[in-house]
């Protein structure tokens, strides 16, 4: 836990949830024990659409459908969203989701390993969000900023692992350290790369936010 438990509770309890459909998704994923994004990085999804009204949407890692239904569904802009998962059993299920919300046509989702798909697209994406295997973000980016427009948002998730992102390796247990080490890595990286204006937010499990620059 990264935020006082008692404080996240209250700022979930200001929520004002999402459609009915969205819900029954979250709840599903929720009894069948599969992550999907926390209510605080929902609301700064909304945000960030609310604000940048993004026409073109890259997601890596669909796991359900839940992420890219939200980002659908309160973009105040019509918008086409690829999304791309490489789990056999959650792509039967996320694209059923899509079928259930009427949205088959507006998302398209790959099947395949993200790096290799990613490297088979082309074109630009005025909004990116990366919530797939941690472990891989330093792995992702060189095509994710092929991919990213200029004045172009990154939003990545989990970045914090549950505050273990600040102890040292030798804490970490040893099955955990090469994602430990990489994500540290991408923090890096993304906070030091020159055409990139990156903020680090301690909220859910840690989410950055990035800018590509225009020039």
């Amino acid at each position: 836990m990264i935020v006082e438990e008692r404080l996240i509770t209250y700022i979930n309890s200001l929520d004002n949830g999402n459609n009915s459909l969205l819900t029954e998704i979250e709840e599903e994923a929720h009894d069948n024990y599969v992550p999907v994004i926390r209510k605080e990085t929902q609301n700064l999804l909304k945000l960030l659409l609310a604000m940048n009204r993004p026409k073109r949407i890259l997601e890596v890692g669909t796991a359900v459908g839940f992420s890219a239904l939200l980002m659908e569904a309160y973009n105040p802009e019509n918008c086409m969203i690829t999304t791309i998962e490489n789990y056999k059993k959650r792509i039967s299920i996320a694209k059923e989701n899509f079928l259930r919300a009427g949205k088959q046509n507006v998302i398209e989702l790959l099947e395949g390993d993200a790096i290799q798909v990613m490297k088979g697209l082309t074109g630009c994406y005025d909004f990116i969000f990366m919530d797939a295997a941690k472990g891989q973000y330093i792995h992702f980016l060189p095509e994710v900023m092929r991919l990213l427009s200029p004045g172009g948002v990154l939003v990545s998730d989990n970045v914090l692992q549950d505050g273990d992102i600040i102890e040292s390796r030798f804490v970490i247990t040893r099955r955990n350290r090469t994602i430990h080490k990489r994500m540290r890595e991408y923090l890096y990286e993304i906070t030091h790369m020159e055409n990139l204006t990156t903020s680090i937010l301690p909220l859910g499990d840690g989410v950055t936010v990035s800018v590509k620059g225009i020039y």
